[in-house]
């Protein structure tokens, strides 16, 4: 039996698994949910024991538990792949605008609608199947390299205790090549892998003057006034080409390479109708970069939200004491979060005139950009082995949010590859999410055909 086959006959077991796994609420957001998530994790562990697995564990951490397991190569010699997704969901409520219960996963033709079906139980599941699929097309008693498993439990809630749980088990952790499958692929008809992420840091800004809110016919126009601040401050964010103005902000920037810009130009994007999802009636952005480049690969400066003195019904003639505005920076490799908040802590406090007083309050460390090596043995045989699935080119994306990817490929010291399925209409974070039930078994099948191909094509670290 070849690997399709073996997948396609086992599409009935992986669906009503799925579903089985999808009826626990294991939103990590919600404390009250908090003994579901264990519930999950616990299911996960006793589907990988009954897959095959020679080990399933539990692992706990500062927070919320997640899932290791492992199944030996035969070949000692063999690479190893550690396989990261995650088993924590978004909060769901019929009440949001689901038309079932979402813990209740209802199929729809090939779609498998349910909070968790891409995002990312779905593609947690298609792995444990891609395994015996490779297995039996072999023959083999063992997969043709080590398969481990590492299924976070608080993705959904910022990733707190993962980097110190990749610390504290990178022994278990090590690995050749790290597969990712929590993203997407540009559509149904046009697979491709991601390969790289954005990352992220916010802050809120807040700028202070009198005392308290004073008479603008008594005071206007001789004290400074915040808000007035704070909107020019804002207005030199950017400069007329739509770059970031912060000094020193792009040093770090690494450019595509002309071989990506290719790429994404090959994807069938339809400007109009992105635009029309958006609601936006322009595209707007950094001068010189294409629509898709502006939001995948070059970093951006955002105002989320901007206040200050009387926002209520009628007049209230002041000047204001304070005005605030939250900012939000998204990175690209090899920028570093920490000397952004650095260059931007100088750039308002070089802007703030006399009389008033600044204050920049960061969101945490955040979240690091990460990017695959386009050239690496690893990326060629995952795209190989996706090719041989979907028996079509597939193109690269990369993603505009964030994720803890950079943490897992620095601590580990490992490259990374994305093998997703999902598509951006699977509604993932939002109400009615589904999978494409096609898509997850090709997903195993590429899956199977990955072990294969790295067992001969990716470097062994040990």
């Amino acid at each position: 039996m070849d690997v399709r086959e073996f997948v396609e006959g086992h599409r009935d077991d992986f669906v009503a698994a799925l579903k089985e796994w999808v009826a626990i609420p294991s939103v990590s957001a919600d404390p009250t949910r908090h003994g579901d998530v264990r519930r999950s994790a616990e299911w996960l562990r006793g589907h990988l024991l009954a897959a095959g697995f020679p080990t399933a564990e539990v692992w706990e951490t500062g927070g919320l538990p997640a899932v290791f397991a492992e199944w030996p190569a035969a070949d000692p010699a063999a690479p190893t792949v550690l396989v990261y997704g995650h088993h924590d969901v978004q909060p769901a409520r019929a009440a949001d605008g689901w038309d079932t219960d979402p813990f209740v996963a209802e199929e729809r033709g090939d779609q498998l609608v349910g909070r968790g079906t891409s995002d990312d139980k779905g593609q947690v599941l298609f792995h444990a199947l891609g395994v015996k699929a490779a297995m039996a097309a072999s023959g083999a008693d063992a997969p043709p390299v080590t398969v481990r498993l590492l299924v976070e439990g608080e993705e959904e809630s910022g990733s707190p205790h993962f980097a110190e749980l990749l610390r504290a088990r990178r022994d278990r952790l090590a690995c050749d090549v790290v597969v990712i499958s929590d993203t997407t692929m540009w559509g149904a008809d046009t697979p491709s892998m991601c390969v790289g992420m954005r990352g992220l840091t916010d802050c809120e800004i807040t700028l202070t003057g009198p005392r308290a809110d004073v008479h603008s016919g008594s005071f206007g126009g001789a004290v400074p006034n915040p808000a007035r601040a704070l909107a020019v401050l804002l207005a030199q964010l950017h400069d007329a080409d739509g770059r970031v103005a912060v000094p020193g902000f792009y040093d770090d920037v690494v450019e595509i390479s002309d071989a990506e810009r290719a790429l994404i130009a090959k994807l069938p994007f339809d400007e109009a109708e992105w635009l029309r999802t958006a609601g936006a009636g322009a595209a707007a952005g950094e001068a010189g970069y294409s629509t898709l480049e502006r939001v995948w690969v070059r970093p951006t400066a955002e105002v989320n939200g901007l206040w200050g003195g009387h926002t209520g019904a009628g007049t209230k003639t002041i000047v204001p004491r304070s005005a605030h505005a939250k900012v939000s920076f998204r990175l690209v490799p090899d920028q570093e979060p920490a000397r952004v908040q650095e260059a931007v802590r100088a750039f308002v406090a070089e802007r703030v005139p006399a009389g008033l007083r600044a204050e920049v309050v960061f969101n945490g460390p955040g979240v690091r950009p990460c990017a695959s090596d386009l050239d690496s043995a690893a990326l060629r045989a995952a795209r190989s082995a996706m090719e041989r699935a979907f028996g079509t080119e597939v193109l690269f994306t990369r993603e505009g949010g964030s994720g803890p990817e950079a943490d897992i490929a620095d601590i580990l010291g490992a490259p990374l590859v994305f093998v997703a399925v999902g598509l951006n209409d699977d509604r993932i974070h939002a109400p009615n999410e589904k999978v494409e039930i096609p898509l997850l078994l090709k997903g195993a099948e590429s899956a199977a055909y990955l072990w294969e191909h790295l067992a001969v094509g990716a470097p062994h670290a040990g």
